[in-house]
Order: C-alpha cells, then sequence, then structure tokens
C-alpha cells in the first residue's frame, strides 16, 4: 500500500489534512492497537509497581523467622533421612544381585544423606539459636 500520495491530483482536490478518510481508519486490526497501547502503558506499570515494593519496605516484619527456620530444619531432618534411607535400599538391592561395585553410589547417596541429616539440621539450627 502506497502511503505517500501525490500533491497536486488531475481530478481531485489536495487532500492535505493529516486526518485520514473513514475507510482507511477502519482497516486497522485490534493488534497493533492493542500493542500500542501497551507500549505506552508498560513504563507506568513498571513505576507504580516499584513504588508498592518500596512503600512496602518499612512495613515487614520478621517475627516468624523462628518458625520459618524450624520448618527448614525439619524439612533437613526429613530430606537427609529419604536420602540416606534411599542410598541403603539402593545399595543394599545391589549387593544382594551380587553387584558390588554398582553398590558404591547408593553407599555414597546414604553418606550424602546422613551428611544432610546432622549438618544441614545442625546448621539451620546455629542460625536461630535453637538446640538440637
Amino acid at each position: 500500500m502506497n502511503r505517500f500520495r501525490p500533491l497536486f491530483r488531475l481530478d481531485k482536490t489536495a487532500n492535505r489534512s493529516s486526518i485520514l478518510p473513514a475507510n482507511r481508519q477502519t482497516d486497522r486490526s485490534l493488534k497493533p492497537i492493542l500493542l500500542s497501547a501497551i507500549r505506552a502503558m508498560a513504563p507506568t506499570l513498571l513505576a507504580l509497581s516499584f513504588a508498592g515494593v518500596a512503600h512496602a519496605q518499612g512495613t515487614m516484619d520478621f517475627s516468624g523467622a523462628q518458625t520459618l527456620m524450624g520448618t527448614f530444619k525439619t524439612f533437613a531432618i526429613y530430606a537427609g533421612a529419604v536420602i540416606c534411607f534411599g542410598g541403603l535400599i539402593f545399595a543394599g538391592i545391589r549387593m544382594m544381585s551380587g553387584r558390588f561395585q554398582d553398590a558404591i553410589p547408593g553407599l555414597f547417596g546414604a553418606l550424602f544423606g546422613a551428611g544432610v541429616l546432622g549438618w544441614g539440621a545442625g546448621w539451620i539450627g546455629s542460625l536461630t539459636g535453637q538446640s538440637m
């Protein structure tokens, strides 16, 4: 579509206004209109979201930190126990089938689970001063 119109036409008067005729305006679909609206509103919405975060900054409350860290410690205990138990089951099945060299990764997995169980829960407890 040629958007450049000649200034002087032989059969019509010169249309120098910036307003497009009505039949050209109906050709625009909804997608470009929405995209241009989103492009126009995006900086404002971004600034408003930062303003909301900055406003909430002074209202943070850390009174539930002990409870949250207790939850993490409980998760470390359970996760370490599951990892250790799974590694032992894996190693036991491999050993019963006679493949002792394939059981070594399972034993290291059990050792890793024991480390998570002991050191992980102990480290999380030391952050909040909780006793084990």
